[in-house]
Order: structure tokens, then C-alpha cells, then sequence
């Protein structure tokens, strides 16, 4: 029997969440499987990956083939090196502890590679996030400031208008105290006549 180690499958509608199996040749992609050997995520960044190593360099070693993509994962998880230091213990080249400390240093080599991705992204998810903030405060200021300079035209606008209101009061002011002033002038005028002709008359007498 033929054995592939392949993805199945899994999660939602523009969500897909596969299943790293090993699986007859001949099944279909999503049908029965021979054993789940780990899970992929690639919703994340960077992608989630879970694998049984162990269980994978068995089925290596049992002939199994891995598709392009499960070789990637195989790959990225130390699964193929662990196989390929297996060989060199079966063939006399390494021993146990040199290839076991092979594989640990590999491992934590890929880790730091990780560890130093995911702070890259988060640096760049936060620069992003200062340089949205930037942004949204400077268009709030030109929103302010247009906002500051439509109230300033309309004030300028409105003053004109209030200018000819004021110099109409002003004017029909000083029409109304001309008017009183007339009037104080000629009843000024009128007290003065009657007692000129009183003195007249005193003088003809």
C-alpha cells in the first residue's frame, strides 16, 4: 500500500484549517486516514503549525511521501532532518546523542528564527498603528482648523451687516437729538417774544 502524508481539509468557508495525515494513496483528499500526525494553521502569522515529529519520522521511515506542501511543513518542523540523522545512525556516520544534539540545536535555531519574526511583525503592527494615529489626528486638526476658519468667515460675513445696523441707529440718533434740539431752539424763541413785547409796552407807557 502506497502512503501519502497529505493535508485534510478542515475549518470554514475562506477559513481553512488542515490536518496533517498520513493516508492511503488512493483515498480521497478528505476521506479516511491511517493516522493524524499534526495540524496546520495558516489563518495566522506567521502560521501555526503542530506536528508529532516523531510520529512522522516513522512513517518516513515506513516509505511514506510527502505531498509539496506536507514536505514544507515536514521540513519547517525538523521532521525531514530528524529522518536524515536516523539514516546516518543506521549507517554508522553519527551516533545517537550527536544526532539528538544536532537536532536540539537545529531546533532552537528554528525557534529564534520564529521568535525573531513574530517581534518583527509586532513592531510593524505597531508602527503601523502610530502611523494610523498620526494620520487620524492630523486630518481631526484639519477637520478643527476648517471647521475654526467656516466659523471665521461667517463672523466676517455677519460683521458688515451688523456695521450698517449700527450706523442706521446711530443716524436716526442724531436725527431724533436734532429734532429735540430744533424744538428746544424755538421754544426757546417763543418764551423770549412774549416778554420783549412786554417790555414794549412798559416803555410806551
Amino acid at each position: 500500500m502506497s502512503v501519502k502524508i497529505r493535508l485534510q481539509r478542515h475549518g470554514k468557508k475562506g477559513k481553512p484549517f488542515y490536518w496533517v495525515v498520513a493516508a492511503d494513496a488512493r483515498s480521497k483528499r478528505d476521506g479516511k486516514y491511517l493516522e493524524k500526525i499534526g495540524t496546520y494553521n495558516p489563518n495566522t502569522n506567521p502560521a501555526t503549525i503542530d506536528l508529532d515529529i516523531d510520529s512522522a519520522v516513522k512513517w518516513l521511515h515506513n516509505g511514506a511521501q510527502p505531498t509539496d506542501t506536507a514536505k514544507a511543513i515536514l521540513s519547517y518542523k525538523g521532521a525531514l532532518l530528524k529522518h536524515h540523522l536516523d539514516g546516518g545512525i543506521r549507517k554508522g556516520a553519527l551516533t545517537q546523542e550527536q544526532a539528538d544534539a544536532k537536532l536540539a540545536a537545529w531546533l532552537e535555531a528554528k525557534a529564534g528564527k520564529v521568535d525573531n519574526k513574530k517581534e518583527g511583525l509586532s513592531k510593524a503592527q505597531a508602527d503601523a498603528k502610530a502611523k494610523a494615529l498620526k494620520a487620524e489626528k492630523e486630518v481631526n486638526a484639519k477637520r478643527l482648523a476648517a471647521a475654526a476658519q467656516a466659523e471665521a468667515d461667517a463672523i466676517a460675513a455677519a460683521t458688515p451687516v451688523v456695521e450698517e445696523e449700527v450706523a442706521e441707529v446711530e443716524a436716526a440718533t442724531e436725527e431724533v437729538v436734532a429734532e429735540v434740539a430744533n424744538e428746544e431752539v424755538v421754544a426757546e424763541a417763543e418764551v423770549e417774544a412774549p416778554a420783549a413785547d412786554t417790555a414794549n409796552e412798559t416803555t410806551e407807557a
